[in-house]
């Protein structure tokens, strides 16, 4: 009976039959709109699967890679720094932003500080250990 209940409205009279409404897949939507190039289409499913949870690196992540395919590079350069505060062992994530602080002319040495790595030397070169 729980079916024709669900199909004519039927009330509930105590039966485990009721639909719950089920919330959105809101990442694998995006993920999909990105596939099919709808870059904008997918940030705004970023943002709804974002606020339902908003300390998850992987959507930041992904947020930062459509607002780079939109040229929205400063928007970009944001959510990959808060995805690496949240995980900073993302590789994407080190490279993206990497990629972005260079393609703004940023130095490499301060694009590498943002990333949290070993700055190369400053003068002198290439240190050498040993002798040739």
């Amino acid at each position: 009976m729980g079916f024709w209940r669900r199909v004519f409205g039927g009330g509930s009279s105590g039966g485990g039959d009721d639909i719950k409404p089920q919330r959105l897949d809101y990442l694998n939507e995006a993920l999909a709109l990105e596939r099919q190039g709808d870059y904008d289409a997918a940030l705004t499913s970023y943002r709804l699967a974002l606020r339902d949870h908003p300390n998850d690196a992987r959507i930041l992540q992904n947020m930062a890679i459509a607002f780079t395919k939109t040229r929205r590079f400063d928007e970009a350069i944001r959510h990959y720094r808060r995805a690496l505060e949240l995980d900073s062992s993302l590789a994407g994530a080190h490279y993206g932003l990497a990629f972005l602080l260079l393609q703004r002319g940023e130095h490499a040495t301060q694009a590498l500080r943002d990333l949290g790595a070993p700055a190369p030397p400053a003068q002198g070169g290439i240190e050498r250990t040993g002798s040739h």
